[in-house]
């Protein structure tokens, strides 16, 4: 292929609109794009094999392959699944830790002398914790096991986005106010370390669960998306 054919070669054109309008987990995301390169120079392989010279048997490949609407919508929707199954393993992983948060709070408390707003923040966190932990195990399960016989529920990324951001939101709050009551704490190197732990379960979390509230809104922009594709 010349220099000229690659500056206009279709498939590549197609494969890198693609890319750019896929979102979801870097690793299904670079896995898909690469089934598509596959597919689609196979594809020009079998045109150039008839005696097409390349330019044409690319422009035909891509016309072969389907509507680029249907292609980004299939693909965007297995991203978002993959990015709610990304989620969800992260909130269930930040449920050890806000656990040791309120096992730290409660240890710091042994005199009582902690405020009454430390001991509900980690009273929070624990129940965080634990709802966390069950919604995300839901989560796993219906975009798992339960989706081999069942329909993923179309609101489930949206569910998981929101709860996970309700989840380190909580965490952001419970960090600032744990700083604020390891100054006032006998016991602080207990409390400050549950307030880092927070604060550190909230940063691994925040990421991930807005790249998730995204991708649930994704389906509403498949119109527009279309118009990037050739083909």
């Amino acid at each position: 292929m010349n220099s000229a054919e690659q500056r206009n070669d279709p498939v590549e054109d197609y494969v890198t609109s693609l890319e750019s309008a896929l979102h979801g987990p870097e690793r299904a995301r670079s896995r898909l794009v690469e089934e598509v390169r596959d597919g689609l120079t196979d594809s020009v392989a079998e045109h150039t094999c008839r005696g097409l010279p390349y330019g044409r048997a690319a422009a035909e490949a891509v016309r072969d392959f389907g509507s680029a609407h249907d292609l980004i919508a299939s693909c965007q929707r297995e991203l978002t699944i993959a990015q709610s199954r990304h989620t969800a393993r992260r909130i269930a992983m930040t449920a050890p830790f806000l656990i040791t948060c309120w096992y730290l709070v409660r240890t710091a408390d042994q005199d009582g002398q902690l405020p009454r707003t430390a001991q509900l923040t980690a009273a929070h966190l624990a129940g965080v914790a634990v709802v966390a932990a069950l919604l995300a195990a839901v989560a796993l399960a219906a975009t798992g096991t339960v989706a081999r016989r069942l329909p993923t529920p179309d609101r489930l990324p949206r569910m998981v986005g929101w709860a996970g951001t309700t989840a380190s939101v909580s965490m952001a709050v419970a960090a600032l106010a744990l700083a604020t009551a390891s100054a006032l704490a006998t016991n602080w190197p207990l409390t400050a370390l549950a307030g880092v732990l927070a604060a550190a379960s909230h940063g691994w979390m925040a990421g991930s669960v807005r790249a998730c509230r995204k991708c649930a809104r994704l389906p509403v922009m498949e119109l527009s998306v279309d118009q990037q594709l050739p083909g």
